[in-house]
């Protein structure tokens, strides 16, 4: 039996048709406010109904300072705009809309510092409420890398597993952890939701930088999927193309100018999707399990697009914002 049709996403920026911002980047002099940045959530829905794309990636900075520990007037946005937050909760609902939230680098759970620790906490806090505000289910979550891993893999995890104890229950229960491309590999993960009860967010690109474990794909995505089963929701991967483009960088010298060519890293992530390798995952070793995919392409809603229609000449089908395999796949 084929599974259901999958939801492909992006993340924050809309880059086609002119763009739209994602937030309001206003800086704290000027009272940037998280109703101003609704105002721009809801240009973005209106964009995403009109492509029929049902996965977005919302923008971490949503809520203008609204963590800070100095700037206290920022606090208490969520609870100000909560009636315009259930309102579009209950659009995006209604719409099959899946919203999340993938807070930056800097955003460190298991850091060796407490202060990084105690900043971690708030911004997971506030995107938790943010979600939680607007009403949805299990399926918006707020993804995170382990963080760094000084002392050892087994002292970082134990940092992130004390840290995640920290959160409240219902950031917690939003909470869910990726591996990432040179640090800590799936069975890292792995061993973090078998001691937690965390969901994990399979990162296909990642994995194919750092797996040290030698985990086939269908294993993994088995493995990644598998911390869903008891959540009542979907679960998502994400998936990326590695950069290929060779830059060319170049410098005066006296009179001369020299050209060098800086070759990207592998874990680099590529403007567009490789459709090749994307259908010959979802017709392969990604062909079993219900999920849905987070593309985290630089050219954002544009690289969905053009995945799609490229897609469509490989006999994969849309429907209802969902990506179909072709048939007898």
């Amino acid at each position: 039996m084929s599974p259901p049709g999958r939801r492909l996403g992006f993340a924050v920026k809309v880059l086609g048709g002119g763009g739209l911002p994602s937030h309001d980047t206003r800086r704290w002099q000027s009272a940037p406010h998280l109703d101003r940045s609704l105002d721009r959530l809801e240009a973005i829905f209106e964009r995403l109904a009109s492509d029929d794309v049902r996965m977005y990636r919302m923008s971490s900075d949503l809520v203008p300072y609204g963590s800070h520990p100095e700037l206290t007037r920022f606090h208490g946005q969520v609870e100000r705009c909560a009636e315009r937050l259930a309102a579009l909760g209950e659009r995006a609902r209604t719409a099959g809309l899946r919203l999340s939230f993938h807070p930056g680098q800097y955003v460190v759970l298991n850091s060796e510092d407490a202060d990084v620790r105690r900043a971690a906490a708030r911004d997971l806090e506030l995107a938790a409420s943010v979600l939680d505000a607007m009403g949805l289910g299990p399926e918006a979550v707020v993804v995170l890398h382990v963080g760094g891993a000084a002392g050892g893999t087994a002292a970082a995890l134990d940092r992130f597993l004390a840290g995640a104890e920290q959160l409240s229950a219902a950031a917690r229960a939003r909470l869910v952890v990726e591996n990432d491309d040179r640090r800590f590999g799936l069975r890292d993960v792995l061993a973090l939701s078998e001691r937690s009860g965390l969901r994990v967010v399979w990162d296909v690109h990642h994995h194919r930088c750092h797996d040290p474990d030698g985990i086939p794909e269908a294993e993994a995505l088995a493995l990644a999927l598998a911390t869903w089963r008891d959540s009542g929701a979907v679960p998502k991967i994400h998936w990326s193309s590695p950069r290929t483009a060779v830059e060319e960088r170049s410098r005066r010298v006296g009179r001369r100018v020299e050209r060098t060519l800086v070759l990207p890293p592998l874990r680099a992530h590529a403007d567009l999707v490789d459709p090749i390798a994307f259908a010959q995952f979802l017709t392969g070793p990604g062909a079993d399990g219900d999920y849905d995919v987070m593309l985290e392409a630089k050219a954002k809603d544009v690289a969905l697009l053009r995945l799609r229609d490229q897609l469509a000449e490989r006999g994969f089908g849309w429907a209802d914002g969902r990506l179909l395999a072709p048939a007898g796949r």
